[in-house]
């Protein structure tokens, strides 16, 4: 009787240390990327060609795309935000708007970004954009996701009442910001961006692609 009992309890204590696990690990924890890999790959690489295309026709890295992905949908394309926010790269109508104009998309609807291809599209414009927006500054990296996340019109004003002008750099941004989450959410894009392209996420990316600065 106690025999039994106890390969039942062991049994059930396995199951449920097995469910914590899984369920820890599909929630994505940051340091966790290895292994949450190896159990989702088809997810967490499903979507690697339109992500190719898209940063190729937009001139930047696929590795800083997937990172964006990576931080904002955890590879799931029906991912609704808490603003309106869809999709893989968490794109908001106004943004998609924007890009469907530029692209002259005369049929997009919101509803299109839960398309993963449209949704990276949509997303990796965006973000090319801002890198172009701030490429004169010293890491246009950690501007572009800051304005990604917390939008150009913030990020000028960090810029401006920091009364550096054009020598406000990243290490003034990192200091200036006063949204937390929005710091978080750069920092740790970034180093995953430099994981991706030290582990050759993408093996043809050009190495010329400039990493964002390292931060502790």
């Amino acid at each position: 009787m106690n025999l039994r009992f106890s390969g039942r309890f062991f049994s059930v204590t396995a199951l449920l240390v097995l469910f914590i696990v899984g369920a820890w690990l599909y929630a994505g924890h940051d340091e966790n990327y290895a292994l949450q890999k190896l159990f989702f790959r088809a997810r967490y690489d499903r979507y690697d060609e339109w992500i190719v295309q898209a940063a190729n026709r937009y001139g930047i890295s696929p590795s800083l795309v997937k990172a964006v992905i990576w931080r904002e949908s955890r590879f799931h394309p029906e991912m609704l935000g808490t603003r309106g926010e869809r999709g893989l790269m968490q794109i908001t109508e106004g943004a998609a708007q924007d890009w469907a104009k530029a692209e002259k998309v005369e049929t997009f609807v919101p509803t299109d970004l839960l398309d993963p291809k449209t949704n990276i599209e949509a997303g990796t414009w965006y973000l090319a954009n801002a890198l172009k927006h701030w490429a004169g500054k010293d890491d246009p990296v950690s501007f572009a996701l800051a304005e990604y996340n917390a939008g150009r019109t913030r990020v000028i004003r960090w810029e401006k009442s920091s009364g550096l002008g054009g020598g406000f750099g990243a290490d003034d941004l990192h200091s200036i910001m006063d949204f937390p989450a929005t710091r978080a959410y750069v920092r740790s894009i970034a180093d995953r961006y430099l994981d991706f392209k030290k582990q050759g996420e993408f093996p043809g990316e050009a190495s010329s692609s400039a990493p964002p600065k390292s931060r502790e």
